[in-house]
């Protein structure tokens, strides 16, 4: 079974084309047009074992928030569609990570109920990260989880580097989602779920 999912978005804001495998090795393919945002999106891959492909050209001559919010919406809708019924997955899932002095825990549940808690203090007199607006990392999560529809809890446990808190973030979320994206031997014909439908 390929639990592969694309999306297209077309706006005045942003056009975005979005390709991921959820068995994948890892590899990603992305151009936002936000260098850091890249690293991020590629972290994600890496660290969830997805193939990832993203294309994104926005209005980054305003800013980079309609890009870095439409590119999560999609990745969300994508990410759904490649869970199917959600049958054998594990369901949830949970990954603490470290980056040098930062500490992020991520806590997944692939529900269908969309939910996010984003408790993840940046550093005051870090507003960007290279031409990346920290605070950002939340509109991300936030239209991901969403879109995605699974409830997921960023948890930022201490931190002084805004890069290494938002790489430290992705990087457990990564994590989290792969292991609970995973597919169960025991449950192969199941949907965990006593309603019987996720």
């Amino acid at each position: 079974m390929s639990r592969t999912g694309e999306r297209r978005r077309s706006t005045r804001e942003t056009e975005i084309h979005v390709r991921i495998d959820l068995d994948g090795t890892g590899e990603a393919k992305v151009q936002t047009g936000i260098g850091f945002f890249d690293h991020m999106l590629d972290a994600l891959a890496r660290h969830g074992m997805f193939d990832l492909e993203v294309e994104c050209r926005g209005d980054l001559h305003i800013d980079a928030h309609h890009t870095v919010e439409d590119v999560g919406i999609v990745l969300g809708g994508a990410f759904l569609d490649a869970l199917g019924d959600k049958r054998g997955i594990v369901r949830y899932a949970d990954a603490t990570v470290p980056l040098d002095e930062a500490l992020t825990r991520a806590v997944v549940d692939v529900s269908g109920r969309p939910f996010i808690r984003f408790d993840v203090p940046l550093p005051a007199d870090q507003p960007t990260i290279g031409q990346f607006d920290a605070a950002l990392s939340a509109e991300f999560w936030r239209a991901f989880a969403m879109e995605a529809r699974i409830t997921l809890h960023l948890d930022g446990l201490r931190g002084d580097n805004a890069h290494h808190v938002v790489e430290a973030t992705f990087k457990a979320a990564a994590r989290a989602l792969d292991a609970a994206t995973a597919l169960d031997p025991r449950r192969a014909d199941q949907v965990p779920s006593t309603k019987g439908a996720l």
